[in-house]
């Protein structure tokens, strides 16, 4: 059954939502969730909860559902996804496999770049992501 998602008020209601997301692997409705987000908010709506299975499922939600719409979300969610709490510890903890499938989004990126951002801001994004 269709997760139905309603825009998040606070980090509790988002957390629910991504747990409801995550225990489901409901990647459709991860989209949902981060289209309806202010990506500034992100940060403050993870709270210290972001994990290495969160980010992945915004990765691979991302991806799938959200950069053929709108490339330059998807940059605005992974600039503020890397101010989260906990980020450079999750970070740490992928493995070679996840890594690869975050340098794949941001290969993605420059491929459909758009007036949103430069190269250069996808480029030194990278260096955040470690890539």
């Amino acid at each position: 059954e269709k997760l139905h998602i309603s825009e998040p008020s606070n980090a509790y209601d988002f957390g629910q939502i991504i747990n409801a997301v995550n225990t489901n692997k409901d990647k459709a409705a991860c989209a949902d969730l981060l289209t309806i987000t202010d990506p500034k908010k992100l940060p403050m709506l993870l709270s210290n909860k972001l994990e290495g299975e969160i980010l992945l499922i915004f990765i691979q939600s991302l991806e799938y559902y959200v950069l053929g719409k709108d490339p330059g979300l998807v940059y605005q969610h992974l600039f503020y996804l890397s101010k989260a709490e906990r980020f450079k510890v999750v970070l740490a903890l992928l493995s070679k496999n996840e890594k690869e499938q975050v340098q794949q989004l941001f290969d993605l990126l420059s491929e459909n770049q758009n007036h949103q951002y430069s190269l250069e801001d996808l480029e030194s994004l990278k260096k955040v992501y470690e890539l």
